[in-house]
């Protein structure tokens, strides 16, 4: 018996989707992660005297100037995600949870 409308092609696709959504889940998951405890660190070292406000916000500009380049280059990979798919949220939300 065959199943109409679905073929080997759009099940593949189906499954990618998903595993991209979940990698991408689980990368964003870490990022933030690594981001807190980055700020825990950078808050202690204020605290302690190891490091001065303005050293702090001198590298915060140098890295929101880094990040507005990485944005630019980043865009255009954006367009090859199937973010539209609802399997690739499905996959994506999982990630972020489970991951």
């Amino acid at each position: 018996m065959e199943m109409v409308g679905i073929t080997e092609t759009s099940v593949l696709s189906l499954v990618i989707a998903f595993v991209l959504g979940l990698l991408i889940g689980l990368l964003i998951k870490k990022v933030v992660q690594i981001g807190i405890i980055l700020l825990a660190i950078i808050v202690i070292l204020v605290a302690v005297g190891a490091l001065s406000p303005t050293t702090v916000e001198h590298a915060l500009m140098q890295l929101g100037q880094s990040a507005t380049q990485a944005e630019g280059k980043v865009s255009g990979y954006l367009n090859l995600l199937p973010y539209n798919s609802i399997v690739f949220i499905i996959g994506l939300v999982i990630g972020l949870v489970k991951g």
